[in-house]
């Protein structure tokens, strides 16, 4: 989403300036539909990261409302005009994601001239605004984001967007010819407002007693709190009352500086997934890098010393999917302190490093998770890595460097690249994220190298 080009500032009253005719009838309709702003902050796309933004034009203090936006602004299911037509063929539109009633809803009000919207989904002439990789070349996905895992994430949605549509939306669109056309509402147009919804859409979270017990929210558009950008040190946060959603300042914020919503704990892999741009790697404080479940296991059986060992490899490995500590589309997930999925890697490790003896006494037992929760946050963090048992290190270690290997280029190509600053102002802004993203991952890996190198070469035996 991130945008160079500098624009005027757009004023959130009317007494300065508004040369931007979309943004002017957008901050019309809020007026109109009692979407309050506090006259200390403005929209512009000047002084902002990426695109709109929201700046301070005075100190604001911690506890302040930014902005208030009534429940009835929403854009979703439940307030679009074709609510009783998705009410009425709920269950035709079931689907894993959840998220086709929304998507039914958007298409209609995006290209319904009279839609309340309008001035709302103005802002986003194409919807392509953030620049997703699943609007990248397949070209460019294989050179830029090889290793990072985003490629194979980018190819499950596309062939999910596909099958949704061609399974689900478009015969519901021949059986509504009043409302939608399949000459409109194409599949095109589907992935653009997929991407939309990726990038701006908002999940009401559920109260603590109904998590365990009730699917997440469906999503929803929030107009004026998805003009917001996004850091991971952010200073505001969207607040859920019954009539309203209201964004708060958590801490003061000085004139001039930028207003920062946070769309959760984000490494820059998925920031660029889901929202199509990137923190400065050394900036986000959430950046993780993963292991493949199936890497740990290749890596299992390859340092096994004969037929035996690798049979013996195999078993302990079906033992643990058995166990549903790992599986072939898991991952082990590093982060900049630690292991963030500390019970399977501690887990996997234990058992893949079991002698029979040991493994024969552990498979006549009923499993129960026996280990000590912090003691194995405690083993997988930074500190205690270094000292695993030296078994452990070397499957590990080996499984990094198995993961390292799998990238185009090594740490240090990269960084090189971000370190030439006439190279780095030449790139397209496609490569530059991809960049973030791939160094990022690299050095938590290398980090992670060098903790676990003590192990890497011991003995058998020891």
């Amino acid at each position: 989403m991130a945008s160079n080009v500098k624009r005027p500032k757009i004023a959130a009253d009317s007494e300065e300036i508004v040369d931007d005719e979309p943004l002017q009838n957008f901050l019309q309709w809020c007026h109109k539909v009692e979407l309050t702003m506090s006259n200390k902050v403005y929209l512009s796309k000047e002084g902002t990261v990426a695109e709109y933004g929201m700046l301070a034009k005075q100190e604001i203090d911690e506890g302040e409302v930014l902005f208030s936006i009534p429940r009835k602004v929403l854009l979703n299911q439940q307030n679009s005009k074709i609510k009783a037509v998705l009410e009425e063929n709920k269950v035709t539109l079931e689907n894993t994601s959840g998220w086709v009633p929304l998507l039914m809803a958007l298409m209609y009000e995006y290209t319904y001239p009279q839609s309340h919207w309008t001035p709302y989904l103005s802002l986003w002439p194409n919807f392509k605004a953030p620049d997703h990789p699943m609007f990248w070349s397949k070209e460019e996905r294989e050179k830029l984001l090889k290793g990072t895992g985003i490629r194979e994430a980018v190819e499950t949605d596309l062939k999910n967007i596909q099958n949704e549509y061609t399974d689900i939306v478009l015969p519901f669109i021949r059986s509504h010819l009043d409302l939608w056309d399949p000459e409109k509402h194409t599949l095109d147009l589907y992935k653009s407002l997929v991407a939309f919804v990726m990038a701006y859409s908002f999940q009401e979270p559920l109260d603590e007693e109904e998590e365990d017990e009730k699917d997440p929210n469906p999503p929803m558009m929030v107009p004026m709190a998805d003009m917001l950008n996004h850091v991971s040190n952010h200073n505001a946060n969207l607040e859920y009352t019954p009539d309203y959603l209201k964004m708060v300042a958590i801490r003061s914020i000085k004139a001039g500086e930028e207003i920062f919503n946070t769309y959760g704990e984000m490494a820059n892999w998925q920031l660029l997934h889901m929202y199509g741009f990137t923190e400065p790697h050394q900036e986000n404080s959430n950046d993780t890098a993963d292991i493949q479940m199936t890497t740990v296991q290749k890596v299992a059986i390859q340092l096994a010393q004969n037929e035996e060992e690798q049979r013996f490899a195999a078993e302990k490995w079906n033992m643990l999917c058995d166990m549903e500590m790992v599986g072939d589309e898991g991952a082990f997930i590093f982060g900049k302190k630690g292991c963030l999925t500390d019970t399977e890697m501690y887990t996997t490790l234990k058992i893949l490093s079991m002698e029979k003896e040991e493994f024969e006494v552990f498979q006549d037992q009923e499993w129960e998770e026996v280990d000590d929760e912090e003691e194995m946050a405690q083993a997988l963090s930074y500190e205690g890595l270094p000292v695993l048992p030296p078994a452990w290190r070397r499957l590990l270690h080996a499984a990094i460097g198995a993961t390292l290997d799998s990238y185009e280029d090594g740490v240090e190509a990269d960084r090189k690249l971000l370190e030439e600053q006439e190279g780095l102002a030449k790139m397209d802004s496609r490569s530059r994220r991809a960049l973030q993203v791939r160094y990022g991952q690299k050095k938590i890996l290398q980090q992670l190298q060098q903790l676990t190198q003590a192990g890497a070469s011991t003995s058998k035996t020891s």
